[in-house]
């Protein structure tokens, strides 16, 4: 067994790096776009958002396609991936589509001082996990690959995207940039601020560029487990 699962991050951005308005949710990709992150998700095992991201975007987190479902089922696999959130406050509403749909397992990391809150909250539409008195992105990693997670996908927003690159726990990147601007310095962006592992003197490895409509691809090999999973 890995000590973590291969991990992807997935995300679409506006030209100028964000990921959405500052007071409602932007729809940033297109239809096919959302296919391609559709295949995708149908090859994972889990897939992972923020307690934020719950909140303001109520995520299904379902694969889309009839014929991914099956092939998944043909292998003994849910119609859909696990479905995992973190959170420090446990401000989570256990109504959300995440915990409503699917019938795949749905696990919270939840930070010590409000496991028994979150339980009260969610249990048992989900799993609360205590992630200790701070939710760290590796020790996470490391319990899903003892639960049997071989392959994450990481899906936002902007402060679980940047703990998991400022950790140096992702192997591949799938940015999407869509044709639009957002130009609001108070909406919210890919990244906040970190210390990141690829700087000027250590650049990340472009691996492939595809057009998907008027939106166009990036992948980007974050270790050198890239493509493993």
């Amino acid at each position: 067994m890995r000590e973590r699962p291969y991990t992807l991050l997935s995300c679409c951005v506006s030209i100028d790096g964000y990921i959405g308005n500052a007071a409602s949710r932007l729809l940033l990709s297109n239809e096919a776009d959302f296919d391609r992150v559709d295949a995708v998700r149908a090859t994972c095992d889990a897939i992972l958002v923020g307690a934020q991201t719950v909140r303001v975007d109520n995520p299904r987190l379902l694969v889309r396609s009839q014929t991914r479902r099956e092939e998944r089922a043909a292998r003994g696999l849910p119609g859909s991936p696990m479905k995992v959130t973190v959170t420090r406050k446990a401000d989570l509403d256990a109504r959300a589509d995440f915990f409503r749909l699917g019938e795949a397992e749905k696990l919270v990391y939840c930070a010590s001082p409000r496991v028994e809150d979150a339980r009260a909250r969610l249990e048992p539409a989900a799993t609360v996990v205590d992630a200790g008195d701070s939710v760290e992105m590796r020790t996470l990693s490391t319990d899903l690959a003892a639960r049997g997670v071989e392959r994450l996908m990481v899906e936002g927003g902007g402060t679980v995207h940047t703990q998991f690159l400022t950790e140096n726990i992702v192997d591949e990147l799938q940015l999407t940039v869509a044709p639009v601007f957002v130009g609001d310095s108070d909406a919210p962006r890919f990244v906040r601020d970190g210390i990141f592992p690829w700087n000027p003197a250590r650049r990340a490895e472009l691996v492939d560029v595809r057009k998907l409509g008027d939106i166009v691809l990036l992948r980007y090999a974050l270790s050198s487990r890239f493509g493993d999973g």
